[in-house]
């Protein structure tokens, strides 16, 4: 039995290799024993389970395709790495007239984008045109070279249709009036039953037909010599401007500089400037206080004093901006008088500031000039002018960047100079109003400005992008901004009678638990102050009076009728630390 299972599939191997060989060689089927069973053909067999392969197949095309057609430019995300042909491979055909293909609707002259215009003429473009078709040649818009006929060029000397010579056109102007003689004497010799009389008529057409000549011909009168004494007056007022204007070589108005000093003598016996801060000054006591009574007060102003100013760090002397166009400087520790004025600008002074040492500092006037003065000599170091009023000026804080100053003007731009170069080195320009604060964070790597636009904008020093922009329907405009001693808020005086405050920090919020309320400011700049060591908060008001809140409670502390009319400005005194300085509409300073 086991011999008779062996035999046949002995056979089947024999006739399976048989087969094969037979096939190789012969390319026919050889023949097995007879006694051996049927070749049968077995299935391959696979352990592993069916896949289907639709999808893999399906997202190899994808991405062949992707890596060879152009990238989309208004997709956000590349999943590969494009080629450059693929970067810069253009878009074909027309795009949608109302598509959004990556071009602002506010940057488009054309349904399909932005045109600009040629970089050639029209007129240059018609007169080589025409040149070209008249004459054979025409000059290259992309240089100095000439295509076509470079024979002719040289025979009619390189002129265009619109630059006959002389010569022709005289020969021009003969043969035209000979044309016109020539029709005159057919039209005249034609008419063989003329009037002689009619001849001699300008009334009658053949007169017309024998003096035919253009509208504007003729002897041309002469140029008016005598002007009348109102055209005189005219001409030597307009002569006079030209001249003051060419010898300013600004555009605001020009002012002689003067400056007197009202001391006793600029040094003392040892030597020292006048403005050399007592060698004994220190801070009184860690904690400031709110002033109770009036120690001392200021009157030399004509007019109302729109800005006040301590000296940096000493604050024994005090600075002071005044409508009447002047500015002074007064003694805070000794004699109380005023020490020097400063007269250079023609109308009111806006914004004074110092830079960090305090002998120099800046003026900005109504009469579109800002100044950098010597606060020891008075001179007047720079002049700068942009042709619009300047509202608020400051010096970057950094002491590498003493001569960078910043300028908000009254165009709504804050403009930047160099003060060694006296150059316009940036403008940042997206203010949709008149520009009042600028305020200087972070270290002084960014500043913040406010505007008649009712908006924030923070800036990073130097780039002219504006980071962060604060708006909401809710605010008002802000005239004055202050930085709080540790520098992580800014106090924003808004004028619907509130003080409201911001954090400094990436997003510039809002504190919304922090709200200083209960003067009257509205319609007036009045300037927000805080108390060195950051505990109080201080403003003035439409009022004439000066309120005190507390930091942490926002509770109203303290409020003090200082002026008649307006308290404009405030400021704490650095030093003595219980001290506060004033200033009003009624022309007076008030030390607390």
């Amino acid at each position: 039995m086991n011999q008779a299972f062996i035999k046949p599939s002995m056979d089947l191997l024999q006739s399976y290799a048989d087969n094969s060989d037979g096939e190789d060689q012969n390319h026919q089927p050889s023949t097995s024993s007879p006694d051996s069973s049927p070749p049968r053909l077995i299935p391959s067999k696979s352990a592993a389970p069916k896949v289907d392969d639709t999808m893999l197949a399906l997202t190899a095309a994808k991405a062949h395709q992707a890596h060879s057609k152009p990238i989309d430019p208004t997709q956000h995300v590349v999943a590969f790495n494009p080629t450059y042909d693929q970067l810069w491979a253009p878009i074909y055909g027309p795009a949608h007239p109302y598509a959004k293909d990556g071009i602002a609707q506010g940057m488009r002259n054309h349904k399909l984008g932005f045109v600009e215009d040629a970089s050639i003429d029209s007129f240059v473009f018609d007169e080589q045109y025409n040149t070209f078709h008249k004459y054979g040649y025409a000059a290259d818009p992309s240089g100095n070279n000439y295509i076509g006929d470079l024979d002719a060029l040289q025979k009619n000397d390189a002129i265009s249709v619109y630059n006959i010579p002389q010569h022709e056109q005289k020969k021009r102007k003969i043969e035209k009036k000979k044309e016109m003689e020539m029709e005159a004497d057919e039209a005249v010799g034609g008419e063989s039953e003329v009037d002689p009389t009619e001849i001699d008529n300008p009334a009658s057409d053949v007169w017309l037909m024998k003096n035919k000549k253009s509208p504007w011909a003729g002897k041309k009168e002469g140029l008016q010599t005598e002007l009348t004494e109102e055209q005189k007056k005219y001409a030597e007022e307009y002569a006079k401007k030209k001249e003051e204007k060419g010898h300013l070589g600004e555009k605001g108005e020009h002012v002689v500089d003067k400056t007197t000093f009202h001391g006793k003598e600029e040094k003392d016996y040892q030597g020292r400037s006048w403005i050399a801060p007592p060698k004994d000054a220190k801070a009184t006591n860690d904690h400031c206080y709110i002033p109770k009574r009036l120690v001392h007060t200021w009157s030399g102003h004509t007019k109302g004093v729109s800005a006040i100013r301590f000296f940096p760090k000493y604050g024994h002397l005090i600075l002071s901006a005044g409508m009447d166009t002047k500015v002074k400087i007064w003694d805070v520790f000794n004699s109380g008088k005023c020490m020097r004025t400063y007269m250079g600008h023609s109308k009111a002074v806006r914004d004074i500031s110092f830079c960090n040492d305090g002998t120099k500092f800046l003026t900005a006037g109504y009469d579109k000039n800002i100044k950098y003065w010597d606060t020891e000599t008075g001179q007047v170091i720079s002049t700068f002018s942009t042709g619009k009023i300047p509202y608020v000026v400051k010096l970057n804080p950094d002491e590498d960047k003493q001569n960078i100053l910043l300028a908000g003007m009254s165009d709504k731009k804050i403009v930047q100079w160099d003060i060694n170069t006296g150059q316009i080195t940036q403008e940042y320009d997206q203010h949709l109003g008149a520009v009042n604060t600028i305020t200087f964070v972070d270290n002084n790597r960014r500043f913040v400005t406010s505007s008649d636009d009712k908006s924030l904008r923070v800036w990073e020093f130097g780039i002219p992008v504006v980071i962060k922009y604060i708006s909401e329907p809710h605010m008002h405009s802000m005239p004055s901004i202050s930085l709080h001693p540790n520098s992580n808020w800014l106090a924003a005086q808004s004028l619907d009678n509130q003080i409201l405050i911001y954090s400094t920090r990436e997003r510039f919020q809002l504190n919304k638990k922090k709200r200083f309320a209960g003067h009257i400011v509205a319609g007036y700049a009045c300037q927000v102050n805080f108390s060195p060591d950051g505990r109080f908060v201080m403003s003035g008001d439409g009022e004439g009076k000066c309120w005190f809140w507390d930091w942490k409670s926002c509770k109203v502390f303290r409020t003090l009728k200082c002026h008649e009319g307006v308290c404009i400005g405030c400021e704490w005194h650095p030093l003595e630390q219980s001290k506060v300085a004033t200033c009003g509409w009624d022309g007076l300073i008030k030390y607390w």
